[in-house]
């Protein structure tokens, strides 16, 4: 599926919100579902109230540029439901995808200035927006909303290094077993099963993201599920079969 326009394009898909939000309401109401995970998640219902204040929220189409690399870090944003994958382009053209986020999972946090990647939906997602110009006022309000958002800088730099172990090190069979077993765990602890576990992301996307061919993505898919570890009822969906066999893949010490 071909992106659809860009950032500047955001306000168009925006849900009815009033232009001055009544403080006085209940708290926002968008990621209910995910609030024990989502970045407001240790917010009081006073502060929560006033973080509201400065969203603004969005319904967005499946390959949808929420912004790209480079753009002016104008915001940061938060998965209300759906799936957003974050990458960058080399100089070749080539894409190399750094992370797929979902329901809960903020991004757009920068720190010249810029985004150092490209942010697109995987799938139909609802996604908060919150002006950083507007976040800064607040931090020295909310203590709590400081500390989480540089818990949330360190999650993302621990992401990166375990990205780069798994491009550096393991097999495309030892890739494709940690890759879901990182779903599955992540389901987990939102509150879901370690399995079926959802894939909305393409298999050009998984092989982007593994750094590995289309083909060999494929082929792996197809070896796991041959070797009773893995089932493939439907698109989109995988079923964990043998987690300790996955896990010893995953480990590099399947035989």
């Amino acid at each position: 599926m071909g992106m659809v326009s860009g950032a500047v394009d955001f306000d168009d898909h925006r849900t009815c919100e009033r232009e001055s939000p009544d403080l006085t309401a209940p708290p926002c109401r968008n990621c209910d579902v995910v609030r024990d995970v989502a970045f407001c998640a240790e917010l009081s219902p006073d502060d929560l109230r006033r973080l509201a204040a400065a969203r603004g929220h969005a319904q967005l189409p499946a390959g949808f540029a929420i912004f790209r690399e480079g753009d002016p870090a104008l915001h940061v944003y938060s998965i209300s439901s759906g799936a957003v994958k974050l990458y960058k382009l080399m100089s070749d053209g080539r894409r190399q995808i750094i992370g797929f986020l979902f329901a809960g999972d903020m991004f757009g946090l920068a720190v010249d200035g810029g985004y150092a990647y490209t942010a697109e939906t995987v799938s139909p997602s609802q996604i908060c927006r919150f002006a950083n110009r507007k976040i800064e006022a607040l931090k020295d309000e909310m203590p709590r909303l400081e500390r989480k958002l540089f818990s949330m800088a360190v999650k993302d730099l621990v992401a990166a290094q375990e990205q780069m172990l798994l491009l550096g090190r393991k097999t495309a069979k030892e890739k494709v077993a940690t890759f879901l077993l990182r779903l599955s765990r992540r389901a987990v602890a939102r509150g879901g099963t370690a399995s079926p576990i959802g894939l909305p992301m393409s298999r050009a996307d998984i092989a982007d993201y593994l750094g590995l061919t289309i083909e060999t993505v494929s082929r792996t898919f197809t070896h796991l599920k041959r070797d009773g570890v893995i089932g493939l009822p439907a698109s989109g969906h995988v079923i964990l079969l043998d987690a300790v066999a996955l896990k010893d893949m995953a480990d590099g010490s399947h035989t």
